[in-house]
């Protein structure tokens, strides 16, 4: 009777929990709003498509593109804060408590945003990741450090023949600051992480320098309709250290490294769509505390497409992203040939209230040291949301590997197949 009395406790403790957050959320009311919006005055339709993060609307693209300054200077901070119940096929001792199905804290972010001047403005969040860092006692630890940031400076030329937007941009993460979003580094869900890549090695442009680096460019958009972007980027040390994630991992890179990205838009009715490149050139030093060594050269190329359908009460988005990476190793030839991703999604909306999204994802190795061996990981993400408010969502995840660092059908030598990495999470995700 002590155990069931214990369980029924727990049980109720954590709905509880639940209950106290979804309440707090609705109290809000009109007043509860995230800064862009209050700058702005628009509701979250009108950025994003569906009002769904992180996908952006043609607005929300033009608000970014123009330096996050329409609107109205207000209090430029936010919180958002993500909870978060996982259960994997096969439970893996690696993975701590954040497996087995308990409803837990999972991130939580403070926002910098909004407009400065008429002509510079902001998006700068810190996030505390509650399982950041493994750790002997409990599997992980906590850390708090800069997440993706993008400082502004953006003005418009227009006249009878020309819609001229031209800008500079400062950031920690290539492809942060792409106004279609994208690219890996706004991942391809709200959850962070959900959809698994596993062991598998992913190109630089695939998350590899985000919050490792700082980048600065310029772009120029023209006539809505030609898009083009050269960065440079270095390392994330001395002044710019406040944009890394100060844990301990920074990596360094020689010189500067270019990035460069161009894209063709179109819009015709309720339909718009994106076709672009992107090109990043990265010279790594594989130890971090021996600058005197030969690096390791990356180079990403990537091709990616975008339609959207906005509609109400319809929203239809679909994105489309292949790169591939070759790497001439300086340390004789431990690392990949060359890496491919590819990823998809596909997202419907109805009412900016109920949606479902369907994610594939493939990342694929060729290893130099091992002949034709290939490894990667694959798999798909279904999955459903619901948004009773529009800063407050509630979803269900489920991963389907069908295949994890190389390994299918067929058993590794720990005895594991793909199937057991499956994944079903739960999020709550909520906003201020």
């Amino acid at each position: 009777m002590k155990i069931l009395e214990y369980k029924s406790m727990r049980t109720m403790q954590l709905v509880t929990l639940l209950l106290s957050f979804l309440t707090a959320l609705m109290s809000f009311n009109a007043e509860a709003v995230p800064a862009f919006v209050r700058q702005t005055g628009q509701n979250c339709l009108a950025c994003h498509a569906g009002g769904q993060f992180p996908e952006l609307t043609p607005y929300g693209r033009m608000f970014k593109l123009t330096g996050y300054t329409i609107g109205e200077r207000t209090v430029p901070l936010s919180v958002m804060g993500v909870f978060t119940s996982n259960r994997v096929k096969v439970a893996d001792s690696a993975a701590g408590h954040t497996q087995d199905g308990t409803l837990t804290f999972n991130t939580g972010s403070l926002f910098l945003a909004g407009k400065i001047t008429d002509k510079t403005g902001v998006f700068a969040q810190i996030t505390y990741d509650n399982y950041a860092s493994p750790s002997d006692k409990i599997g992980f630890s906590g850390h708090t450090g800069a997440d993706n940031m993008d400082f502004r400076y953006a003005d418009r030329l227009v006249d009878n023949k020309t819609d001229l937007i031209y800008g500079v941009t400062v950031h920690n993460n290539p492809g942060v600051q792409d106004v279609w979003n994208s690219t890996p580094a706004w991942g391809y869900g709200v959850v962070p992480g959900s959809t698994g890549i596993g062991a598998a090695t992913t190109p630089m442009l695939d998350g590899g320098l985000g919050q490792q680096v700082v980048g600065a460019g310029a772009y120029v958009y023209w006539n809505q309709t030609v898009y083009a972007e050269l960065t440079g980027y270095r390392t994330g040390d001395g002044v710019f250290s406040f944009m890394t994630q100060g844990n301990g991992t920074q990596t360094v890179i020689k010189g500067t490294n270019p990035y460069l990205r161009l894209a063709l838009t179109h819009a015709w009715g309720a339909h718009n769509a994106m076709l672009g490149v992107t090109h990043l050139d990265v010279q790594q030093y594989p130890d971090p505390t021996n600058l005197t060594t030969a690096t390791d050269r990356y180079r990403d190329n990537s091709i990616d497409f975008q339609y959207q359908y906005l509609l109400d009460p319809h929203t239809v988005t679909a994105t489309v992203t292949r790169i591939h990476e070759t790497i001439d190793s300086g340390t004789l030839g431990t690392l990949a040939e060359s890496v491919d991703s590819f990823r998809a999604k596909a997202s419907y909306v109805y009412q900016a209230k109920y949606g479902a999204t369907l994610s594939y994802f493939d990342v694929s190795n060729s290893v130099n040291n091992a002949g034709a061996t290939q490894t990667g990981t694959q798999g798909w993400t279904p999955e459903i949301f619901w948004m009773p408010l529009q800063y407050l969502r509630l979803g269900v995840q489920y991963t389907l590997f069908d295949k994890v660092n190389g390994v299918s059908t067929n058993t590794d030598g720990a005895g594991r197949k793909a199937s057991d990495d499956n994944t079903l999470l739960f999020y709550v995700w909520g906003a201020y």
